[in-house]
C-alpha cells in the first residue's frame, strides 16, 4: 500500500482496496471449493507456522518493542514475565470462567504493576475526543488505477491462504468438519470487511491468527463472544476516549500475554499434524519444507530482497511462503500422485474389461 499511495496517491489506495474487496466477495464461492486441498498435512502445517512467525512479534515486545530506547532493559523483561506467570498461575489453580479470562486478567494485572512503576501514560485517554463519527471518504473519492487494483487483488489472493488455515484450526478446535459452504461464508465476510473498510478510511481486514491462541487457551467457543465484541469495537470507534483505553497497555506485558497465545497456535499446529500419516516421507517431507520455509523468511527476512516486488508480496511474509510451500507440496505428492494413480486405476479396468 505504501508503494501504491507513494506513486498514485491515497485515493489509488482506497480504490485498489475497493475493487479486491469486491473481488473477495465475488470468488469466495468458488474458492470455498479449495477445501480438497487442505488436508491435515497442509492445515497443521500452516497453523504451525503462523503460531512460529508470530513468536518473534511476542519476543519484541517482552522487551519493549522494536525500537524502544529501553529495549531488553530489566524491567521490561521483568514486567512481561511477571504477566506471563500471573496467566500460568490463574490457569494452574483456577478453572472456569476465571480460567476463560485468564488472558485479559493477566492484562489488567500487569497494566496496574506498570502503572506503579510509572509505565503508563493516560496522555492518550486524556487527550481523546468524547464522541467521533467516521466520515465515508474522509480523504476523498476513490480513484482506479490498473496497476493497483491487480496489486491489491494478489494480496487478498496471499491474505485467504492464510485465512483458510486459521478457519480449519478454528474448526478442529469447535469440533465442527468445514465444507465449501463454510469457507465461501468466511471469504464472502473477509470481502465485505474489506468493502466498508475502503467506504470508512480503514486498510483491507483478514483474519487474525492470534485469536487461535486465544480461542484454544480460553475455551469460548460461542458466536455470542463474537456478537458482543463487535458491538463493543463499534462502541469505541464512536468514542475515542473510552478506545483510547486499550492504547495504555504497556508493551512488554502484551508480549508476557502473546507468548501464552501464540505458543498454543504452535500447539494446536502440531496437535492438528498428529492426524496425518507420519509414515508417509512425502508427509514429513511437506511438513519439513513448509515450516521450515516459513521459519526461515521469518528469521532472514531480507533472503528475498532482490526479487521483483510482485514476487516478493508471496516471499517476505513468512506465513504465506510456508503455506503456499505445503499447499504446492501436498499437489504434487499427494493430489496429483493421487489423480495419477486413479487414472492408472481406470485404465487397467478397461483393459481388463
Amino acid at each position: 500500500m505504501i508503494a501504491i499511495g507513494g506513486q498514485y496517491g491515497i485515493s489509488a489506495i482506497y480504490g485498489s482496496i475497493l475493487v479486491s474487496g469486491i473481488f473477495v466477495v465475488t470468488i469466495s464461492k468458488y474458492f470455498g471449493k479449495l477445501v480438497k486441498f487442505f488436508p491435515p498435512v497442509v492445515t497443521g502445517s500452516v497453523v504451525t507456522i503462523i503460531g512460529i512467525t508470530l513468536i518473534p512479534v511476542a519476543m519484541n515486545n517482552m522487551a519493549g518493542g522494536q525500537g524502544s530506547p529501553d529495549f531488553g532493559s530489566l524491567t521490561n523483561i521483568g514486567l512481561a514475565f511477571g504477566t506471563l506467570l500471573f496467566i500460568i498461575v490463574l490457569f494452574r489453580f483456577f478453572k472456569g470462567f476465571v480460567r476463560a479470562i485468564a488472558i485479559l486478567l493477566g492484562l489488567g494485572a500487569g497494566t496496574v504493576v506498570a502503572y506503579f512503576m510509572g509505565m503508563v501514560n493516560f496522555t492518550a485517554v486524556a487527550e481523546a475526543s468524547w464522541l467521533h463519527m467516521p466520515a465515508p471518504f474522509y480523504f476523498g473519492l476513490p480513484t482506479f488505477e490498473v496497476s493497483a487494483i491487480l496489486t491489491m487483488i494478489l494480496v487478498a489472493m496471499v491474505s485467504l491462504v492464510e485465512s483458510t488455515g486459521v478457519y480449519f484450526a478454528l474448526g478442529d478446535i469447535c469440533e465442527e468438519k468445514l465444507e465449501e459452504k463454510d469457507l465461501a461464508s468466511g471469504y464472502r465476510a473477509e470481502g465485505l470487511a474489506i468493502i466498508l473498510g475502503a467506504f470508512f478510511n480503514a486498510f483491507p481486514y483478514t483474519t487474525y491468527s492470534q485469536n487461535v491462541g486465544l480461542l484454544q487457551l480460553s475455551g469460548v467457543k460461542t458466536k455470542n463472544v463474537i456478537y458482543t465484541a463487535g458491538a463493543f469495537l463499534v462502541l469505541l470507534g464512536l468514542v475515542p476516549k473510552i478506545g483510547a483505553l486499550t492504547t495504555i497497555i504497556p508493551t512488554p506485558v502484551l508480549g508476557g500475554a502473546m507468548v501464552a497465545m501464540f505458543g498454543m497456535v504452535v500447539a494446536y499446529g502440531i496437535k492438528m499434524l498428529s492426524a496425518v500419516e507420519f509414515s508417509s516421507q512425502e508427509n514429513l517431507l511437506i511438513i519439513a519444507c513448509s515450516v521450515g520455509m516459513g521459519l526461515g523468511v521469518t528469521a532472514v527476512p531480507e533472503l528475498f530482497a532482490q526479487m521483483p516486488s510482485s514476487i516478493r508480496i508471496l516471499t517476505d511474509n513468512g506465513i504465506v511462503a510456508g503455506s503456499l510451500t505445503a499447499i504446492v507440496l501436498n499437489l504434487v505428492f499427494n493430489v496429483f500422485k493421487g489423480n495419477k494413480a486413479a487414472q492408472q486405476a481406470s485404465f487397467t479396468e478397461q483393459k481388463a474389461s
